[in-house]
């Protein structure tokens, strides 16, 4: 298990579509090591393989808080990690939650998505599920299967908000360079 390096906007990256699994073979499932590693140390709460530079439709989450508050029990982690996912049902009632993203570090922005989805996914023995998620979970596969066809949460927002974000990013990018 490795942690690999993020891939930060503006990288061209981000906007490629991902590539279907063929199989799970012992390499995906390295892939998906490296990926919980990478998000817990990051740290965030989801993942897509793009997101460190691999163009394939491999999605990791982890909802679980193991800070514990205090007074409060951690919560042990729940890896859960979806291969090939694909939206197979959304409600017509919509949600906000503010989202981030680890390759937008730092920036958070309110966004409305379908409240409930069904996602049709592969897991790391290559069985077939489908899944019922509303709530955090919903928004959490939604934002992540979007980056698997390029999309980024930023897409949902104003474009003003967006081109601001983007040239930010870029002039960071270019300070980086140069340094």
């Amino acid at each position: 298990m490795a942690i690999r390096p993020l891939v930060i906007l503006p990288d061209a990256q981000l906007r490629l579509v991902s590539k279907p699994v063929e199989a799970v073979t012992p390499e995906i499932k390295a892939l998906v090591a490296d990926m919980f590693e990478t998000m817990y140390d990051a740290p965030g709460i989801g993942l897509a393989a793009i997101q460190i530079g691999v163009p394939l439709r491999v999605v990791t989450i982890d909802l679980s808080k193991p800070e514990a508050k205090e007074g409060e029990e951690p919560e042990p982690r729940k890896p859960q990690a979806f291969i090939n996912p694909e939206i197979t049902w959304s409600s017509e009632e919509f949600s906000a939650y503010e989202e981030g993203c680890l390759s937008i570090p730092e920036y958070y922005e309110e966004v409305e998505r379908p409240a409930e989805v069904k996602v049709r996914y592969m897991d790391l023995d290559g069985k077939t599920h489908e899944i019922a998620a509303d709530g955090l979970l919903s928004t959490c596969l939604q934002h992540e299967i979007d980056h698997l066809d390029g999309v980024l949460f930023i897409d949902h927002l104003s474009r003003l908000k967006r081109e601001r974000v983007t040239k930010k990013f870029a002039k960071a990018a270019k300070r980086e360079r140069a340094a």
